[in-house]
């Protein structure tokens, strides 16, 4: 073997070699590789197996609440005012996931079966625009250049709905099947996931076309089609019914619609409270003011979906309960039988002609409160106006209207006068009354009252002694002709002061919004005090009057008054349940006048109805009533008239009821004399029904011999 030969053997044998040891390099590389290939596969499997399983298979639980019924009202018998009834109702509930497309699919199949009369004014452009980028998406990009769609999916949408052609608008405007659509797509829209919206019911309040409900056939053909609707559901839901119809239905008010949901301007109030937006809240006064007691408990159902959003079960986790009951102070048959004598009385005023230039023509309401004196409970709060010729229901009135109420305040006149050295059968003369630079002023036109002590004052309604009274309190001392009226604005102050312990020209507290304090003018001079004494300057509400004879009538005292007496759990059946709190009687303060002046005053109410000069003296014939009566001058529609009015309590000799009467431009009608009259004989009628009653909550007001007979008490 040459060495050429030699050489070529052990370079071929070096090669060999390393060749073997890449490959064995190589197979370890590949060793090594599937080794931690395994490991790895092990610790997936072995270590964290469990976790990635959880992954794989998660689900999540969301929660809808569907509406529960709210609390009933009763009476104080425990008659019911407010209740609910159930109406069938067709919804939408939207999931976290739920895709644009999708409801425009389901939208678009629901719009086949049921119809949603929607006026072209109440969808706007907008919502054209909305369901038409959502119904063409393909199309809906083409309306954005390539640097537009770069930008934000918020900045792009708002492009494409401000560019939607306004042709496609004006075409589906035409149409009323996609009318139909686009209203049910909006209601779609009107919440967030798991938010149940209304589409359609069987009772909608603000409409009282039959096309508006949900008929049977429409409800048929929805429930048989629900698995190719997504989201849409039938349920029970429930509206509101006023056993006594228009009786008091001011002052209960209402609910808002799923629509009108919870008042845009309080909307972070309700949310921060878990409300959802399309959740009916209370309107107005009794349904608003306990908003807290009258909610529902709403049940819950819980929807479990999978990682992909695929809905895999629901399950009612809290099946809801209805709010809690209320039980108010008033009496519905009374409060029935008040509105029914305030209606009557109106329209006989106003068709009176009193002499050949004068008539009822402007007496277009009236207004009357009835309260327990000694509790704050009221009875009867009661108001009604001519509206476009008709004759409505006013409650409100009561507490949210003033007006000056004339003579009717001299109870608080006298008593503070009392107060300022005035002294018990002091004798004034009621005679011309003539200050330094200001006209004569008598008390009834040229015709004077002559001597005239406190109590008869009352009871003739003498303002000469009112005024004489009030020259005593601003401290001028006794009155003589041309005299200066000693007075400067702290003394209007101090006499506001005196008057408010009364309630008058101060808010009552009555668990109601929007309570008017009343109006309080800038004296233009001093001797508007001399108007003030006899209720012709200040204005006050017919709820104050009722206050401020309270007052009188219970020894000294201002109670509060209310229209809530108690909150119940709510029963299955139509009994009121445990109560769970009571509102109690709430003393405001004790006016500054001792027991002896305090029954002088009602001596002097009980001679206005008993006297043989009393001013109401033609009322009330048999029962045992006192008060006292008030005309205040004013004007309307540039013509002078007469606010009539009146206050009083019944029995006189312990009373169980306080009243006012107030009729704004009643002139000479006589109407309050004969409204306060028929409003006492009323309760009489029905304290007599209910003792002879086995439950009073069944009776009914009768207008019999009961109403008219004579109280044996007096």
């Amino acid at each position: 073997m040459t060495e050429q030969q030699k050489t070529n053997v052990s370079e071929h044998r070096k090669a060999k070699k390393s060749r073997q040891l890449r490959i064995n390099v190589l197979f370890f590389a590949v060793f090594l590789v599937f080794t931690v290939m395994v490991l790895r596969l092990g610790l997936i499997q072995i270590v964290e197996g469990e976790q990635y399983t959880k992954a794989v298979t998660k689900t999540d639980a969301n929660v809808a609440q569907y509406p529960a019924p709210r609390g009933k009202i009763f009476d104080r018998y425990g008659r019911v005012m407010v209740d609910n009834k159930s109406v069938e109702a067709i919804t939408y509930t939207a999931e976290s996931k739920t895709k644009a497309n999708e409801k425009v699919a389901a939208a678009n199949e629901l719009g086949s079966l049921i119809s949603i009369p929607v006026a072209a004014s109440k969808l706007k452009d907008k919502d054209f625009q909305i369901y038409w980028t959502a119904a063409y998406p393909k199309m809906a990009v083409k309306l954005l250049t390539k640097e537009e769609l770069k930008k934000s999916p918020k900045e792009t949408y708002k492009l494409q709905l401000e560019r939607v052609p306004k042709e496609e608008i004006d075409r589906m405007k035409q149409d009323n099947h996609v009318k139909n659509i686009v209203a049910i797509f909006k209601k779609f829209n009107s919440g967030y996931a798991y938010e149940p919206q209304i589409i359609k019911s069987s009772n909608t309040p603000q409409s009282k076309k039959p096309a508006d409900l949900l008929d049977e056939t429409e409800l048929s053909r929805v429930a048989e089609s629900l698995d190719r609707l997504p989201g849409v559901n039938v349920i029970t839901d429930w509206d509101r019914v006023y056993p006594f119809g228009e009786t008091m239905r001011s002052l209960l008010s209402g609910v808002t619609t799923p629509e009108q949901g919870i008042p845009l301007e309080r909307k972070d109030y309700f949310e921060s409270l878990g409300y959802a937006r399309n959740d009916r809240v209370g309107k107005g006064y009794l349904e608003s003011q306990y908003e807290q007691f009258l909610k529902s408990h709403k049940m819950k159902v819980q929807y479990v979906t999978d990682s992909k959003g695929n809905q895999i079960s629901e399950k009612v986790i809290d099946p809801g309960s209805r709010g809690y009951d209320l039980q108010l102070s008033v009496d519905m048959e009374l409060q029935k039988e008040v509105e029914k004598i305030i209606k009557e009385e109106i329209y006989k005023g106003k068709n009176t002609q009193w002499s050949s230039n004068v008539s009822g023509a402007n007496l277009n309401s009236a207004f009357v409160v009835v309260m327990d004196p000694h509790t704050g409970e009221v009875l009867s709060m009661a108001g009604k106006q001519i509206t476009k010729g008709s004759i409505q229901e006013f409650s409100p009135g009561t507490f949210t209207t003033q007006y000056p109420m004339g003579s009717v305040v001299k109870g608080a006149t006298v008593l503070t006068g009392y107060r300022k050295g005035l002294r018990h059968g002091e004798v004034q003369i009621d005679g011309p009354l003539k200050l330094k630079d200001t006209p004569v002023k008598t008390s009834h036109g040229k015709r004077s009252l002559g001597p005239i002590n406190d109590i008869h004052a009352l009871e003739q309604s003498s303002n000469v002694y009112m005024w004489k009274t009030m020259i005593r309190i601003v401290g001028g001392g006794a009155y003589y002709p041309e005299m200066k009226f000693p007075a400067d604005l702290n003394d209007v102050q101090y006499v506001r002061n005196e008057f408010s312990q009364f309630g008058l020209g101060v808010k009552t507290g009555i668990d109601l919004p929007n309570e008017s304090r009343g109006q309080q003018t800038k004296p233009s001079q001093m001797g508007n005090l001399l108007d003030y004494a006899i209720g012709q300057f200040d204005t006050y509400t017919p709820l104050q009057l009722s206050q401020y004879v309270s007052s009188i009538a219970n020894n000294g005292y201002r109670v509060q008054p209310h229209m809530l007496s108690s909150v119940h759990q709510p029963t299955n059946d139509a009994a009121i349940g445990p109560m769970i709190k009571e509102q109690n009687t709430k003393i405001l303060n004790r006016i500054d006048s001792t027991q002896s002046d305090i029954n002088r005053i009602k001596e002097g109410f009980h001679l206005v109805t008993k006297g043989a000069s009393g001013t109401a003296r033609t009322a009330f014939k048999g029962i045992d009533v006192s008060g006292k009566t008030g005309t205040a001058q004013t004007n309307i529609h540039g013509k002078y008239s007469e606010n009539i009015n009146f206050v009083g309590y019944y029995p006189a000799s312990n009373p169980e009821i306080a009243f006012s009467v107030v009729v704004p431009y009643g002139y000479k009608s006589g109407a309050n004399l004969k409204i306060a009259d028929r409003v006492v004989r009323a309760y009489i009628a029905l304290q007599k029904q209910y003792s002879q009653a086995r439950d009073p909550k069944d009776v009914v007001f009768k207008e019999d011999a009961s109403s008219k007979e004579v109280d044996k008490g007096n």
